[in-house]
């Protein structure tokens, strides 16, 4: 059986093709699918019923099911996916009730192979990559439930997205061509793979680059990110300055503060002077609790503290705003699997 969901219209004119049918259409169920989001092919009524049942033979919407969908008091909506051979992943929708954008927090992986040691998803280490179909299904799913449109993408879900670049990249183009999101409302997350950055940098797409630092200097990182020990912040650098040339974007540095790890004066000194020669942007995540770690979150008064002295630097400096932490869908809190 055929899955519709993550054909362009190419792949839905060959299946029109052998039902002898039009590409107009082909065109009508790319626009069901991919701008109405419906979750059958019954619901696709300008076509006929004939058809409808011709197609139906061949090809279903989806086949991912949501096994746990939640709902923050903040509004924020967690899903809990599964897909056909029983691996789950989590998919965030965020709404921010002053603001008109909708953003879909995506994974990229099932599992993470990275384990950072304040992050939910590297407890339960590397199982595999996601399609790209996968991957598109989760902002599918999201639209079929809500009746909403995503506007904004972000690739900051379970997985580390540049350890499976040619399916997040085909994402991406999907997200682009097929949704109508633009590439400036696309955002991939890394924790600092120097060969994905050095491809990302040679593709011609106008997304953001938001690196997960995390630390103001190499033990700390060490500490937080098993990744450190591969790709030191120093080599690290050398890579962003390279994408930041080649592309002339700016990058975003993801900070995520750690009462008395690193929120201290010293690391702020520490981090201003890595950061003073790179064109970027800061935002800073206050700490979300995950088991099996001491973190905590810095108090209000010592985030802004840090965030002030951080801007005396010139740089623009943004404090993430916590969303759907009440049932574990904040930054780090992503694990993918059902609680027994």
């Amino acid at each position: 059986m055929i899955v519709l969901s993550g054909l362009n219209l190419n792949g839905i004119e060959k299946i029109t093709d052998v039902l002898k049918a039009s590409k107009f259409r082909a065109r009508q169920i790319h626009n069901w699918i991919y701008l109405k989001s419906v979750k059958t092919i019954d619901e696709m009524t300008d076509l006929s019923v004939k058809f409808r049942e011709e197609l139906k033979k061949i090809a279903v919407v989806t086949d991912t099911k949501i096994k746990v969908k939640q709902e923050s008091s903040d509004g924020t909506l967690k899903y809990l996916l599964e897909y056909p051979d029983g691996e789950c992943v989590e998919t965030v929708l965020m709404r921010f009730d002053n603001r008109a954008n909708l953003t879909a927090c995506v994974s990229s992986q099932v599992g993470c192979a990275v384990n950072c040691s304040f992050c939910a998803t590297g407890k339960r280490g590397f199982i595999r990559n996601l399609t790209y179909k996968e991957i598109i299904e989760q902002v599918l799913t999201i639209q079929r439930d809500t009746g909403l449109k995503v506007t904004n993408v972000v690739f900051m879900g379970q997985g580390e997205p540049l350890l499976n670049l040619d399916n997040v990249l085909m994402a991406m183009k999907i997200f682009n061509e097929n949704f109508q999101i633009g590439a400036r409302r696309i955002t991939i997350s890394t924790s600092g793979i120097i060969p994905g950055i050095e491809k990302l940098a040679s593709v011609d797409m106008q997304s953001t680059l938001a690196l997960s630092l995390h630390a103001p200097n190499h033990e700390i990182r060490k500490k937080l990110m098993q990744i450190e020990n591969k790709y030191p912040m120093s080599e690290l650098k050398k890579a962003l300055k390279d994408y930041i040339a080649k592309t002339g974007r700016r990058i975003t540095i993801e900070y995520l503060l750690i009462k008395d790890l690193n929120d201290t004066l010293e690391s702020v000194k520490e981090l201003v002077a890595y950061l003073h020669d790179l064109k970027c942007n800061i935002n800073l995540i206050p700490y979300n609790s995950t088991e099996k770690n001491d973190y905590q979150k810095p108090s209000g008064n010592s985030i802004m503290r840090f965030k002030s002295l951080l801007e005396q630097s010139g740089k623009k400096v943004t404090v993430r705003l916590e969303r759907g932490s009440d049932i574990d869908a904040a930054c780090g809190q992503l694990r993918g699997k059902v609680d027994v």
